[in-house]
């Protein structure tokens, strides 16, 4: 059974270093979907009347006072508006002071604050932990409009791609968390900020020791990928498959991976993106690979040639 989360009032699942049972695994992963599905939506209905954004961050962060005066007019703005309060159930937003921070400061997240005592962080997000060991991650923004990240796709030698880490984007995030939720620690979207700060909990997880080995993680879900077809600039580029779609997974390094109360190994952060079905057109060897790959977790980078063909 869910409880009470200390700061949203929300049901959690989660709660200091104890996994979720499956029932708890399962709603919260269903809670991922109906998120992306809500923000696709919302976009789409935003589209029927004529508005458009460069950075998915002017929808997250839509106030339905901005909609609700035209949707009396009925039609797209009334689908409009029932899309965005759809999907904002499903993100509340929370202020920083519900978590002890104070907005008139320049840094709200340089001072530990009552309930929550920092304990790590990076270029992407800066991680809390209760009393209890829950751990909140305060995920920044840019400007500009982006935040998290995420893989850009350039061309390089031969058959081979060059992914490059850049910003992402927030559905982009919320897809992340939900990776992270599948293949490592239980991770909820709790909230987002009127700044834009996304907030989400995870699971706690004790710390692998410095330059741990991680090159073997998960090799069944996390694919390792072969480097003719490849380039990254991070740690241990790997092929994940969400609902069918091909990922790049990667930056699973040891301080990305922790060691979950019942001894199993979890990332907790990642980059990720998936790949454009554009580049797999051109690359026909790498796309061939990742349909083998995708029955066979070890199927070699080049198929094998028939005596006949040789």
């Amino acid at each position: 059974m869910p409880q009470t989360d200390p700061f949203s009032g929300q049901p959690t699942y989660l709660q200091g270093p104890r996994l979720p049972g499956a029932e708890g695994w399962a709603a919260v992963l269903d809670g991922h979907r109906q998120r992306l599905r809500a923000l696709d939506l919302l976009v789409e209905a935003a589209g029927q009347c004529g508005l458009r954004a460069d950075q998915d961050r002017d929808f997250v962060l839509l106030a339905e006072d901005e909609v609700s005066l035209l949707e009396p007019t009925g039609g797209e703005w009334a689908a409009f508006g029932d899309a965005l309060r759809r999907f904002s159930a499903l993100l509340p937003i929370l202020p920083l002071e519900t978590f002890g921070f104070s907005t008139e400061v320049d840094d709200p997240f340089e001072a530990n604050t009552a309930r929550l005592r920092r304990i790590g962080g990076g270029v992407e997000a800066l991680a809390f932990a209760t009393a209890d060991l829950s751990v909140y991650k305060f995920f920044l923004f840019r400007e500009g409009g982006a935040v998290g990240a995420a893989f850009q796709f350039l061309p390089a030698e031969g058959d081979a791609v060059h992914a490059v880490a850049v910003p992402g984007t927030y559905r982009l995030l919320f897809e992340k968390q939900r990776i992270i939720h599948e293949i490592g620690m239980p991770t909820e979207i709790v909230g987002i900020t009127p700044e834009g700060f996304v907030i989400a909990k995870q699971t706690f997880g004790r710390a692998l020791p410095a330059g741990a080995n991680v090159s073997d993680f998960d090799p069944q879900r996390l694919i390792p990928m072969p480097s003719r077809f490849l380039r990254a600039d991070r740690d241990h580029p790997r092929l994940y498959f969400l609902e069918g779609v091909p990922w790049l997974v990667a930056d699973t390094h040891d301080r990305n991976v922790v060691t979950a109360e019942d001894g199993s190994q979890r990332a907790i952060d990642l980059v990720a993106a998936p790949l454009p079905p554009e580049w797999l057109e051109r690359v026909t060897l790498f796309r061939a690979w990742i349909e083998r790959a995708r029955c066979d977790p070890r199927a070699a980078a080049l198929a094998p040639a028939h005596d006949d063909e040789l």
